[in-house]
Protein backbone atom coordinates (compact mmCIF):
# COMPACT_ATOMS: atom_id res chain seq x y z
CA UNK A 1 0.00 0.00 0.00
CA UNK A 2 2.78 2.27 0.73
CA UNK A 3 4.53 1.68 -2.59
CA UNK A 4 1.41 2.31 -4.44
CA UNK A 5 1.13 5.64 -2.50
CA UNK A 6 4.59 6.69 -3.28
CA UNK A 7 4.61 6.17 -7.00
CA UNK A 8 1.29 8.20 -7.37
CA UNK A 9 2.87 11.18 -5.17
CA UNK A 10 5.95 10.86 -7.21
CA UNK A 11 3.69 10.65 -10.26
CA UNK A 12 2.67 14.10 -9.06
CA UNK A 13 5.37 15.83 -8.57
CA UNK A 14 6.87 14.61 -12.01
CA UNK A 15 4.26 16.18 -13.36
CA UNK A 16 4.30 19.31 -11.51
CA UNK A 17 8.38 19.34 -11.94
CA UNK A 18 8.70 22.13 -14.71
CA UNK A 19 6.12 24.62 -12.58
CA UNK A 20 7.23 23.82 -9.23
CA UNK A 21 9.82 26.83 -8.54
CA UNK A 22 6.62 28.94 -8.74
CA UNK A 23 4.79 27.47 -7.19
CA UNK A 24 7.43 26.81 -4.21
CA UNK A 25 7.43 30.79 -3.14
CA UNK A 26 5.23 30.33 0.12
CA UNK A 27 8.61 29.35 1.60
CA UNK A 28 10.16 32.85 2.06
CA UNK A 29 13.69 33.42 0.93
CA UNK A 30 14.53 34.94 4.26
CA UNK A 31 13.48 31.95 5.86
CA UNK A 32 15.63 29.47 3.87
CA UNK A 33 18.93 31.66 4.61
CA UNK A 34 18.00 31.76 8.84
CA UNK A 35 17.45 27.87 8.56
CA UNK A 36 20.44 26.90 6.59
CA UNK A 37 23.12 29.58 8.37
CA UNK A 38 23.17 26.18 10.75
CA UNK A 39 24.24 23.66 8.28
CA UNK A 40 27.29 22.70 9.17
CA UNK A 41 29.66 19.46 8.14
CA UNK A 42 28.51 16.83 6.01
CA UNK A 43 24.91 17.66 4.75
CA UNK A 44 21.54 15.61 3.85
CA UNK A 45 18.69 17.28 2.43
CA UNK A 46 15.60 15.42 2.21
CA UNK A 47 12.90 16.25 -0.61
CA UNK A 48 15.70 18.23 -1.93
CA UNK A 49 13.39 19.22 -5.30
CA UNK A 50 14.10 21.40 -7.79
CA UNK A 51 16.99 22.74 -5.88
CA UNK A 52 15.98 25.69 -4.59
CA UNK A 53 17.81 25.69 -1.18
CA UNK A 54 20.99 24.68 -2.68
CA UNK A 55 22.50 28.41 -3.27
CA UNK A 56 21.68 29.20 0.39
CA UNK A 57 23.91 26.86 2.12
CA UNK A 58 27.44 28.21 4.05
CA UNK A 59 30.68 27.02 1.27
CA UNK A 60 32.26 25.17 3.10
CA UNK A 61 29.59 22.51 4.07
CA UNK A 62 29.47 19.24 1.34
CA UNK A 63 25.76 18.76 0.72
CA UNK A 64 23.76 15.12 -0.32
CA UNK A 65 20.35 16.18 -1.48
CA UNK A 66 17.66 13.23 -2.96
CA UNK A 67 14.58 13.44 -4.31
CA UNK A 68 11.85 10.79 -5.24
CA UNK A 69 11.24 12.38 -7.99
CA UNK A 70 13.58 12.42 -11.31
CA UNK A 71 11.91 15.22 -13.18
CA UNK A 72 12.31 17.24 -10.06
CA UNK A 73 15.97 16.57 -9.22
CA UNK A 74 16.56 17.03 -13.18
CA UNK A 75 15.85 20.98 -12.21
CA UNK A 76 17.99 20.65 -9.44
CA UNK A 77 20.99 19.46 -11.14
CA UNK A 78 20.92 21.75 -13.41
CA UNK A 79 21.12 24.64 -10.43
CA UNK A 80 23.91 22.79 -8.83
CA UNK A 81 26.01 23.20 -11.85
CA UNK A 82 26.69 27.09 -11.42
CA UNK A 83 27.08 26.30 -7.50
CA UNK A 84 30.18 26.46 -5.58
CA UNK A 85 29.47 23.83 -2.88
CA UNK A 86 30.21 20.51 -2.97
CA UNK A 87 26.88 18.57 -3.88
CA UNK A 88 25.86 15.08 -4.54
CA UNK A 89 22.26 14.58 -5.70
CA UNK A 90 20.75 10.88 -5.80
CA UNK A 91 17.27 9.43 -6.90
CA UNK A 92 15.84 8.13 -2.92
CA UNK A 93 12.78 7.71 -0.97
CA UNK A 94 12.77 9.21 1.96
CA UNK A 95 11.29 6.32 3.81
CA UNK A 96 13.93 4.12 2.88
CA UNK A 97 17.44 6.07 3.15
CA UNK A 98 20.69 3.84 1.89
CA UNK A 99 23.06 5.78 4.14
CA UNK A 100 24.47 3.98 7.21
CA UNK A 101 23.81 4.76 10.30
CA UNK A 102 25.12 7.98 11.87
CA UNK A 103 26.45 9.67 8.41
CA UNK A 104 25.04 13.17 8.20
CA UNK A 105 26.21 15.74 10.78
CA UNK A 106 22.77 18.01 9.81
CA UNK A 107 19.98 16.59 7.84
CA UNK A 108 17.64 19.41 6.10
CA UNK A 109 14.03 19.27 5.03
CA UNK A 110 12.22 22.10 4.02
CA UNK A 111 8.14 21.37 3.31
CA UNK A 112 8.95 17.59 2.42
CA UNK A 113 6.92 15.94 5.45
CA UNK A 114 3.47 17.29 3.89
CA UNK A 115 4.12 14.26 0.82
CA UNK A 116 5.72 11.38 2.59
CA UNK A 117 3.14 8.77 2.43
CA UNK A 118 4.56 7.57 5.64
CA UNK A 119 5.83 10.50 7.50
CA UNK A 120 6.81 8.58 10.70
CA UNK A 121 9.19 6.64 9.03
CA UNK A 122 10.43 9.14 7.38
CA UNK A 123 11.69 11.05 10.59
CA UNK A 124 12.79 7.75 11.46
CA UNK A 125 15.19 7.21 8.80
CA UNK A 126 16.53 10.76 9.10
CA UNK A 127 17.28 10.18 12.72
CA UNK A 128 19.02 7.21 12.07
CA UNK A 129 21.26 8.77 9.72
CA UNK A 130 22.18 11.83 11.70
CA UNK A 131 25.16 11.64 14.02
CA UNK A 132 24.35 11.91 17.70
CA UNK A 133 25.49 15.16 18.16
CA UNK A 134 24.12 16.32 15.15
CA UNK A 135 21.22 18.21 14.29
CA UNK A 136 17.91 18.53 12.24
CA UNK A 137 16.70 21.49 10.20
CA UNK A 138 13.07 21.54 9.25
CA UNK A 139 11.15 24.36 7.75
CA UNK A 140 7.35 22.27 7.74
CA UNK A 141 3.61 23.82 7.47
CA UNK A 142 1.22 21.63 9.15
CA UNK A 143 -2.20 21.91 10.63
CA UNK A 144 -3.21 24.84 12.32
CA UNK A 145 -3.83 24.83 16.48
CA UNK A 146 -6.83 27.50 15.33
CA UNK A 147 -9.30 24.64 15.28
CA UNK A 148 -11.63 26.38 12.60
CA UNK A 149 -8.71 26.65 10.42
CA UNK A 150 -7.81 23.60 11.33
CA UNK A 151 -11.44 22.02 10.12
CA UNK A 152 -11.23 24.15 7.25
CA UNK A 153 -7.81 22.45 6.11
CA UNK A 154 -8.75 19.00 7.26
CA UNK A 155 -12.26 19.79 4.41
CA UNK A 156 -9.26 21.45 1.82
CA UNK A 157 -6.64 18.13 2.57
CA UNK A 158 -7.88 16.04 -0.60
CA UNK A 159 -8.08 18.77 -3.22
CA UNK A 160 -4.17 19.71 -2.44
CA UNK A 161 -3.47 16.00 -2.35
CA UNK A 162 -4.76 15.27 -5.38
CA UNK A 163 -3.22 17.78 -7.25
CA UNK A 164 0.18 18.21 -5.92
CA UNK A 165 0.59 15.05 -3.60
CA UNK A 166 0.88 16.98 -0.58
CA UNK A 167 -0.67 17.25 2.98
CA UNK A 168 -1.73 20.09 4.42
CA UNK A 169 -3.16 18.82 7.56
CA UNK A 170 -0.57 17.28 8.82
CA UNK A 171 0.48 16.73 12.92
CA UNK A 172 3.95 17.18 12.03
CA UNK A 173 5.16 17.52 15.80
CA UNK A 174 3.34 14.80 17.23
CA UNK A 175 4.90 12.85 14.41
CA UNK A 176 8.23 14.20 15.51
CA UNK A 177 7.54 12.77 18.52
CA UNK A 178 6.73 9.56 17.72
CA UNK A 179 9.85 9.57 15.61
CA UNK A 180 12.06 9.36 18.69
CA UNK A 181 13.23 13.16 18.15
CA UNK A 182 13.76 16.26 20.57
CA UNK A 183 12.66 19.90 19.50
CA UNK A 184 15.76 21.92 20.42
CA UNK A 185 14.14 25.15 19.51
CA UNK A 186 10.80 25.97 17.44
CA UNK A 187 9.65 29.19 15.80
CA UNK A 188 6.47 30.08 14.32
CA UNK A 189 6.52 32.10 10.72
CA UNK A 190 2.94 31.97 9.45
CA UNK A 191 0.82 31.84 12.62
CA UNK A 192 1.24 28.11 13.67
CA UNK A 193 1.13 26.50 9.98
CA UNK A 194 4.04 27.22 9.27
CA UNK A 195 7.12 26.37 11.51
CA UNK A 196 11.16 26.32 11.57
CA UNK A 197 12.33 23.52 13.75
CA UNK A 198 15.97 22.41 15.06
CA UNK A 199 15.38 19.16 16.66
CA UNK A 200 17.98 17.28 18.51
CA UNK A 201 18.13 13.13 17.22
CA UNK A 202 18.42 12.35 20.53
CA UNK A 203 19.84 9.71 20.93
CA UNK A 204 21.00 6.62 23.11
CA UNK A 205 23.44 4.03 23.38
CA UNK A 206 20.93 1.15 22.87
CA UNK A 207 19.55 3.11 19.67
CA UNK A 208 19.90 0.93 16.26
Amino acid sequence: MKEKQTETIKRRYNRIAGVFDIMDHMIREQWRKDLLQHACGDVLEVGVGTGANLKYYPAHVQVTGIDFSPSMLRKAIEKASSLPQTLELLEMDAQELEFPNNTFDTVVSTCVFCSVPDPVQGLKEIRRVTKPDGKILMLEHMLSDNKIIGKAMDFLNPIGLHIVGANINRKTLENIEQAGMKVESQELLMSSIMRKFILSPNKKKADF
